[in-house]
């Protein structure tokens, strides 16, 4: 296991760059799948959630090159196995697998995908597409197996607007014959990001950014490529440190509109901010106001970024209120954050926050990703050193953080250990 050390009160100048989307590059990667021919992806994170979906790629026989800007997948001598559940229960991101599968062999067999624990993460939704395509699902001890004679075009109404579940059906839904529209899906650019490619791949896509994409299904699809648009949860991660402890802290390749949502809240605080077309430079404001924020899906408050402000607010004075609406489980941040001073309550799916006079290091544990960013940007504020225990759970999403962050002025190492409980 890894460990983070961080010195805590260093001011954060310099320039910052935006990786590669964690949530668009590992939807890219199986929708690859869907073509024998080669598929090249530009901006693909250096992270350990791309290093689990390699693992997949290997057992289904799928070649994989990395080359310096790009990765090349190779699924000509794809060898459709069942993917065992040790593999499978490595990242949430597994179940695009699935689609990928069922929309080119027309069966798949497969283990209930993984990832953190935030809650209860179904996937009746990815199912119902399936079923509305024309699959049959038989399900035995949480393992999958998905057939279809053939895949048929149909109308598809999502009950909720579930990223996956949008990602999935469309991905499955490409090589069906007919037409298919799926109505309620989700905005998120990541969906955007992956109907470009299968649509440079042949596809026929059209809605994707809106609540109905219409597919016009083909035969095949031939060789693609496409970029991963910038991570827009990396970007509002840095940003909320140059909030925390930023003097002109740049941060570059980013899509403005795609962080809307945080750049609206930071005005609200009164935090000062430069933006640029594709750039921002923050600086702290000791006397930021208080606000409250609730988790929508896009393109409202992303609930990947819940658990990062709240380092924000538990050192801005006045109360503030955050409502976490997606997802039940994500405030296992809380705990450590108030080790380290916060003063923070929970009520239900509500959190109420006395903003403190300053955080003291201590060791905490990161139990998810988004909750270790949470306690990392604590750190970076915090008096003394801090010590975040399980920070492979944040390189799960951020990709050569250490040396970004040194970069710009912070104190901080990764070092192993070996985990005995805390």
């Amino acid at each position: 296991m890894k460990e983070f050390k961080i010195e805590g009160g260093h001011k954060l100048t310099g320039t910052i760059k935006i990786s590669g989307a964690k949530n668009a590059a590992l939807a890219l990667i199986p929708a690859a799948l869907l073509t024998n021919k080669k598929v090249k992806i530009y901006n693909a994170p250096n992270i350990s959630d791309i290093e689990n979906i390699k693992e997949i790629l290997r057992h289904l026989n799928v070649k994989m090159k990395e080359e310096k800007e790009y990765l090349e997948i190779d699924a000509s001598n794809l060898i459709n196995d069942a993917v065992p559940e040790e593999i499978s229960k490595k990242l949430r991101a597994s179940y695009y697998f699935m689609a990928a599968l069922l929309g080119r062999e027309k069966k798949v067999v497969m283990h209930f995908p993984g990832g953190c624990n935030i809650g209860k993460r179904p996937i009746d939704q990815t199912l119902k597409g399936f079923v509305g395509l024309g699959a049959k699902i038989n399900e035995i001890n949480d393992c999958y197996t998905i057939t279809a004679d053939k895949l048929i075009g149909s109308k598809i109404y999502l009950d909720i607007p579930s990223v996956g579940a949008t990602i999935n059906t469309l991905i499955a839904s490409v090589l069906a014959e007919g037409t298919t529209i799926i109505e309620n899906v989700a905005k998120e650019p990541e969906i955007v990001n992956v109907a470009q490619l299968l649509n440079n791949m042949g596809a026929k896509i059209k809605g994707a950014g809106t609540s109905r994409i219409e597919i016009e299904g083909v035969k095949e699809l031939h060789e693609g490529e496409v970029t991963v648009i910038p991570d827009r949860i990396e970007a509002g991660t840095y940003i909320i440190a140059g909030a925390l402890v930023g003097e002109n802290l740049k941060i570059e390749n980013i899509i403005p509109k795609h962080i809307e949502a945080l750049i609206e809240k930071l005005k609200e605080m009164e935090i000062k901010t430069v933006l640029n077309e594709n750039s921002i430079i923050v600086s702290a404001n000791p006397n930021m106001k208080p606000t409250n924020i609730t988790t929508k899906v896009y393109p409202g408050f992303p609930t990947d970024l819940q658990q990062p402000i709240v380092a924000l607010l538990s050192v801005c004075k006045g109360c503030s209120m955050v409502e976490e609406t997606i997802y039940e489980n994500r405030f296992n941040n809380v705990e450590y954050l108030n080790k380290l001073g916060a003063n923070i309550k929970i009520n239900n799916r509500k959190l109420i926050i006395e903003g403190t006079d300053g955080l003291y290091g201590t060791e905490v544990e990161a139990t998810d990703l988004r909750a270790g960013a949470c306690l990392l940007l604590a750190s970076l504020y915090a008096e003394g050193t801090t010590t975040i225990k399980n920070a492979d759970y944040i390189l799960r999403g951020y990709e050569n953080i250490t040396q970004k962050l040194k970069n710009v002025g912070a104190k901080i190492e990764l070092e192993e250990y070996n985990k005995v409980g805390i």
